[in-house]
């Protein structure tokens, strides 16, 4: 295990360790291309520039947005970045289907997606369906307002608008949507809160934990979110927790077996400074959210993280 450890150290590329901003790549498979030039497991970290668009053709894509917030495209897709800011950021979906896992926002991240004559801006917690085949908006979970010109529309979850129709917003069965890319999105969102789990036990009363932000974790090949304080539950219900409340997530052992790390905690000092430095308090998992928490597959973290939203 020491000598994977150290291997996988190693082998992390350089800018694992520098922080992802807004447009980085966090995972591809298949045929994708960025800029004219393919993509590859060797291309994760890569940042897109404004004006540039990843494309898949036979593959999929996810890319990290805001701290928290995490775009998937489907096969056949693309998507263009327009501004990349924290407080400014806007993607155009130019073809196919695209999926927006949000899972933290604050008031001063303006999160905007362009699909046909609309710009639709995610304003909660939730998850978003973009098809711009089937000129569909759908809210699975959460809450945005779609404005075109003098037309504003607000949609919560579990309502869909047609870009291209009638100006108003319909309501749609979840259930019969979920289609190829909400799977491999939840897949995708499984993974991803099992990186959390290490990287956020790797902090527990140790250096390196900045905030609220992506942490490079060597074992996933990936970038993870970690919440600035608390815990909380994603839309597709796996676990995401900051490095004092992760002794309440499931661990799986080298051995099998399941066991619980309630009992253990980060000592009362570590946690007591840095909220008092840096004064941030997540939420607490949203009613009607599973609470049920991903399997930890094992392994530690590497460093590099992103401070994400203010408050």
């Amino acid at each position: 295990m020491v000598a994977g450890m150290f291997l996988a150290a190693v082998s992390t590329p350089v800018w694992a360790d520098t922080p992802a901003r807004p447009g980085t790549l966090n995972y591809v498979e298949g045929q994708a291309a960025m800029g004219g030039q393919s993509l590859d497991a060797k291309s994760v970290g890569t940042e897109l520039g404004v004006g540039q668009a990843v494309t898949t053709l036979n593959g999929k894509a996810e890319i990290l947005l805001t701290p928290g917030v995490f775009l998937r495209l489907g096969p056949n897709s693309s998507a263009r970045l327009v501004a990349a800011g924290l407080a400014d950021t806007q993607v155009q979906l130019e073809q196919g289907h695209a999926m927006i896992e949000v899972d933290q926002i604050f008031p001063e991240n303006h999160l905007r997606v362009i699909e046909g004559p609309f710009t639709i801006e995610l304003q909660k917690k939730g998850l978003y369906d973009f098809d711009a085949a089937e000129n569909q908006v759908r809210i699975f979970d959460g809450e945005a307002v779609a404005t075109n010109g003098s037309h504003r529309i607000e949609l919560k979850g579990g309502h869909e608008l047609n870009v291209a129709g009638d100006m108003k917003a319909h309501g749609f069965d979840k259930k019969t949507a979920e289609g190829d890319l909400y799977n491999w999105s939840r897949l995708r969102s499984s993974y991803l809160a099992e990186a959390n789990i290490g990287s956020a036990r790797t902090y527990v009363n140790g250096p390196g934990f900045w905030g609220a932000g992506w942490y490079w974790n060597p074992w996933y090949s990936a970038y993870t979110f970690i919440p600035g304080d608390g815990f909380f539950y994603n839309p597709f219900g796996w676990g995401f927790y900051s490095p004092w409340f992760v002794y309440r997530a499931p661990f799986f052992g080298y051995y099998g077996g399941y066991r619980s790390f309630v009992g253990y905690a980060p000592s009362a000092a570590f946690v007591g400074a840095y909220r008092g430095a840096v004064g941030y308090h997540a939420g607490v998992p949203a009613a009607g959210y599973r609470s049920a928490a991903p399997a930890f597959r094992g392994g530690f973290s590497g460093g590099g993280g992103f401070r994400g939203g203010r408050r």
